[in-house]
């Protein structure tokens, strides 16, 4: 089945809603304004953010990963948890990977990578606002951010994401498996702003906070 747009730009093609090509979904995706900062995550529909292995990896699907392609394409930068990156078996990629870490590690997949590919955010540099801002001073303007739910919760909490793009697979699983946002307690107030569908997978974006003023 072919990716449809259930909810999008009034201005779309309508032969275009519901046969998704690349250059579409790069349009779709591209960030609105810069600086942007948005949130990649999965989900089934009982709302397990990982399979039973553990890892997001086994709930992702075809969907999911050609959304997942064209986000990793607009991204200057992506921002990881050291816990996600070492759990998910990250290695380099095409674009810088920012690893955030209370201990200080790069994850072992990521020791090898050439010399600015892998920036590690510790300390008071792991501080989301002065996390972001350091990012900005970089040119690294665009930014996604990958998890873990941990990670994203406390830069939610903090204020500097600007969008959650979560696909529910449809699939359920039940047991104690986590949620996409973990951490301290949110109250988070959501505006959908686009909506695709291929084969029963949602795939949505969400603007957040846009009661508050974007951090630079």
């Amino acid at each position: 089945m072919d990716v449809q747009v259930l909810i999008g730009p009034e201005g779309l093609d309508p032969a275009r809603r519901a046969d998704v090509d690349d250059d579409t979904l790069a349009a779709l995706y591209a960030p609105p304004v810069r600086p942007w900062w948005r949130a990649s995550m999965v989900a089934t529909t009982d709302g397990a953010a990982s399979g039973p292995d553990g890892l997001s990896g086994s709930i992702n699907d075809d969907a999911d990963g050609r959304v997942f392609a064209a986000m990793r394409a607009a991204a200057d930068a992506v921002v990881v948890g050291a816990g996600t990156a070492r759990a998910e078996g990250y290695g380099p990629a095409d674009v810088p990977l920012v690893v955030v870490s209370r201990r200080g590690e790069v994850p072992d997949g990521l020791r090898d990578a050439e010399p600015g590919r892998v920036v590690l955010a510790t300390g008071d540099d792991a501080e989301p606002t002065r996390l972001r801002a350091m990012l900005t001073d970089r040119g690294w303007t665009s930014v996604m951010v990958e998890g873990g739910p941990s990670l994203l919760g406390s830069l939610l909490a903090a204020g500097v994401v600007d969008e959650l793009c979560l696909t529910t697979v449809p699939r359920l699983l039940g047991g104690d498996a986590g949620r996409v946002v973990g951490g301290e307690d949110l109250d988070e107030h959501l505006e959908l702003t686009q909506l695709l569908e291929e084969d029963g997978t949602l795939l949505a974006r969400y603007a957040v906070r846009r009661d508050r003023e974007r951090r630079p």
